[in-house]
């Protein structure tokens, strides 16, 4: 029986699996922090399936982060984000449905929106609620078709919903719901991996 992606990723915590998704992101994540990051003054930053909330007290400590918040649909993910960080803060809930009590300049994702079986209805949601006029997105990715090596992750996960999706397929969803100066890379790329995909836009 296949798992929901919440149900394995509360289990990541219990087994002291979470620990290696910041060591194992860190290097794509900086690569989208200092282009999304770039030439901003004073700026409000969420992480959107934050997890345990590394990249929420990362972005914490830039001198000219206002505030710095996450949001997960794993409540063991954000007990543990909330036992270790008291400064920001956290929320469980479903981020298609979810609202931020106010937008924000920034919303960044790593390794979340595939785990939908519409992402583009968490990126309609991210458009219209979550991001002030001008805001930025930047999300990363590891799942999509242009990455063989990532394939047979369903079946090695056993995650009930996993999304594969071209690169164009991804920058048409951002173009769809609104999203402008959308672009996309790679980074981390070796020799049998095609590297994070990853994507960028900005609301009008």
């Amino acid at each position: 029986m296949k798992k929901s992606p919440i149900d394995i990723f509360s289990q990541w915590v219990d087994e002291g699996k979470d620990d290696g998704m910041e060591k194992n992101h860190m290097l794509s994540v900086k690569s989208m922090l200092d282009f999304v990051l770039k030439d901003l003054e004073d700026f409000t930053f969420i992480d959107a399936g934050c997890g345990t909330g590394w990249v929420v007290r990362m972005v914490s400590e830039v001198e000219s982060c206002i505030s710095s918040n996450g949001v997960d649909g794993s409540l063991k993910m954000i007990n543990k984000a909330k036992g270790l960080d008291s400064t920001n803060k956290y929320d469980c809930a479903d981020l298609i449905e979810w609202k931020p009590n106010s937008k924000k300049d920034v919303v960044h994702s790593m390794e979340v929106l595939y785990y939908f079986k519409k992402p583009i209805e968490v990126l309609k949601n991210i458009h219209k609620n979550w991001l002030n006029d001008n805001g930025r997105l930047i999300i990363g990715i590891d799942f999509y078709f242009e990455n063989k090596a990532s394939h047979d992750w369903p079946e090695k996960t056993n995650v009930s919903i996993m999304t594969l999706l071209t690169t164009k397929q991804w920058e048409k969803s951002l173009i769809d719901v609104g999203f402008k100066n959308v672009k996309s890379w790679t980074a981390g790329k070796t020799d049998d991996w095609n590297g994070t995909l990853i994507l960028s836009g900005t609301k009008d």
